[in-house]
């Protein structure tokens, strides 16, 4: 599969791109994903069997806008911040936490896509603004130079929503790089360059499809291709001028998007807990209601806690982030790393709490919440595998931040 070889961008002036619902405003497309509760749940056991989101349930999102809720105005998108990125998300998942990350991770992508060369932006968004993403950040794959670009071979693991891209970001080590030159390359990369291998066979979070890609000698141009990590992240001042969050700091935007799938899992889970203390008498004989007894009103009260403590802080970081993309956008100069640092580990410390909610609702709920067909034993597969993600493992990025708060390098990958 050899993708034609593009030396050269088009060059042609640009042309900015209307979003399909120019006056839509955050709050109303908020509004459609919390509308759509009812209707992801009803399709969580369908979505968990096929191994993806379904195609019905793609294109209601595509339909509403959601993929395009950060995405830049003048490539088609809405240009919204981080506060309505995360509501969006987290009201998705509390539908359904596997359409929800999908979903944020695929619309979250265009804050790396933003580092690329113009020309690249230019022709992953074409002429509609329709770009959807996954990325596999590990390099899997191998890219030989040649004149004008690479030709990359491999096969990398990992890639949620790779059925429903329109492209795919994937890293991969330059064999014999020139001297100067980074080792590792991250590659954009169309639909049709890649075949889908289904490996992702897991306990929880099936239904996101994060299968295997590969690309079989397929030619990428050096201007569809970044240095990655990035050493020095530019964008195109005619584009982002008047998009600040594209000017805030990588690591806690990556993280949000993943954080807000979690806690709008523990939304969707305690209302699951309610409902099953409406529905249900505690067993023995006297056979009250659950939500008359102290023990059952303990247990909502402070799963309540948990969750809502959760989501303020997510948001209350997400707001944060914007005034520090601000801030950068207005002055050029970049957040520090402590503030980066520590600006995560409250993102990480929303993921804590929501997971010990979850983690209460399903050890007091009941054996029913055991069976494979439950809602809120879902939830709880779902949570509890993302809990394990290698990006929020909280104890390492907690000690690394306190290497550089006193001075001291960081250590490993956190």
């Amino acid at each position: 599969m050899t993708a034609p070889s593009r030396a050269q961008p088009r060059t042609a002036p640009f042309e900015p791109i209307a979003p399909p619902e120019p006056g839509l405003s955050p709050g109303a497309l908020v509004q459609r994903a919390e509308e759509l509760t009812g209707f992801l749940r009803e399709r969580q056991a369908e979505t968990e069997a096929s191994g993806n989101v379904l195609a019905e349930t793609n294109q209601v999102m595509i339909d509403a806008g959601f993929y395009r809720v950060v995405q830049p105005r003048l490539f088609g998108g809405y240009g919204f911040d981080q506060p309505t990125f995360v509501r969006l998300v987290t009201a998705v998942a509390r539908g359904c936490p596997e359409t929800a990350w999908v979903l944020s991770i695929v619309s979250g992508h265009v804050h790396q896509l933003a580092t690329y060369p113009l020309g690249a932006q230019r022709e992953a968004y074409g002429t509609s603004g329709d770009f959807r993403a996954p990325e596999v950040a590990a390099p899997q794959g191998v890219g030989v130079a040649e004149p004008g670009g690479f030709r990359v071979s491999g096969a990398w693991d990992y890639a949620s929503g790779c059925a429903h891209a329109t492209h795919i970001l994937l890293a991969f080590t330059v064999t014999d790089p020139p001297a100067g030159e980074p080792p590792v390359r991250m590659g954009l990369f169309d639909r049709a360059d890649y075949e889908i291998v289904r490996n992702w066979d897991v306990i929880g979070m099936q239904g996101t499809g994060s299968d295997r890609v590969v690309l079989d000698d397929v030619v990428v141009p050096s201007y569809r291709t970044k240095p990655y990590p990035p050493t020095e992240a530019t964008l195109p001042a005619e584009v982002y001028r008047d998009s600040p969050l594209f000017h805030g700091p990588a690591r806690p935007f990556i993280i949000t998007e993943s954080a807000a799938v979690i806690v709008g899992a523990a939304q969707g889970a305690l209302d699951v807990y309610e409902e099953t203390f409406r529905a249900r008498k505690a067993p023995g004989p006297m056979g009250a209601a659950r939500a008359d007894l102290a023990e059952y009103q303990f247990n909502f009260g402070r799963c309540r806690a948990l969750t809502d403590t959760a989501r303020a802080a997510l948001l209350q970081t997400a707001q944060d982030y914007m005034e520090m993309a601000e801030r950068t956008s207005a002055t050029g100069e970049p957040c520090s790393d402590d503030d980066v640092r520590r600006l995560t580990m409250v993102i990480l410390q929303s993921i804590h709490l929501a997971h010990e909610a979850v983690d209460i609702m399903f050890r007091t709920a009941g054996s029913s919440a055991s069976r494979t067909d439950s809602l809120l034993g879902r939830y709880w597969r779902n949570v509890g595998v993302l809990r394990g993600h290698l990006a929020h493992q909280s104890d390492s990025a907690a000690i690394n931040y306190g290497r550089v708060h006193f001075g001291r390098p960081p250590v490993g990958i956190a």
